[in-house]
């Protein structure tokens, strides 16, 4: 059995860098790797990320369709109905419980209830928003379901 002090890299794991500008006998010498004049021969030289030599851009070329909101867009995280069956019978579900459960992610996550699942027994809900089929499960086991703000 290897112990870890008499381990060793299997050969080839381990490759020595390449050391450029020593000497035309090291095999990158003069140039070093870098060819003859031009942008990419300069020190310093930089590359935009989609520059393409002064020619139009892609990103430029391409046409330019529809709006993004995400930016003021209200994000829901979706909880299901059949997630809220962990819970005890006629215990109140907020949404501190939910993500004390792992149901909502993050502190201020905006939860909505949806209706996949079945519930077998009553609560009584509060979130920030609710499906018409959620609510209409929740109801039909005989809870109640509150809107927060």
């Amino acid at each position: 059995m290897t112990t870890l002090h008499d381990m060793n890299n299997v050969k080839g794991a381990r490759k020595r860098r390449m050391r450029v500008g020593r000497g035309d006998g090291s095999g990158k010498g003069k140039t070093c790797g870098r060819g003859h004049k031009g942008q990419m021969s300069r020190s310093g030289h930089k590359h935009k990320p989609g520059f393409e030599g002064g020619q139009m851009k892609l990103i430029r070329r391409l046409p330019k369709r529809g709006f993004d909101n995400s930016l003021f867009a209200t994000v829901y995280e979706p909880v299901n109905v059949g997630a809220l069956a962990r819970f005890p019978a006629g215990s109140e579900v907020t949404v501190e419980t939910l993500q004390q459960a792992g149901l909502g992610a993050g502190r201020n996550a905006r939860i909505k209830i949806l209706g996949h699942g079945e519930l077998p027994h009553a609560l009584t809900v509060k979130a920030h928003a609710f499906s018409a089929s959620a609510r209409g499960k929740i109801e039909a086991a005989g809870g109640s379901v509150e809107v927060v703000s």
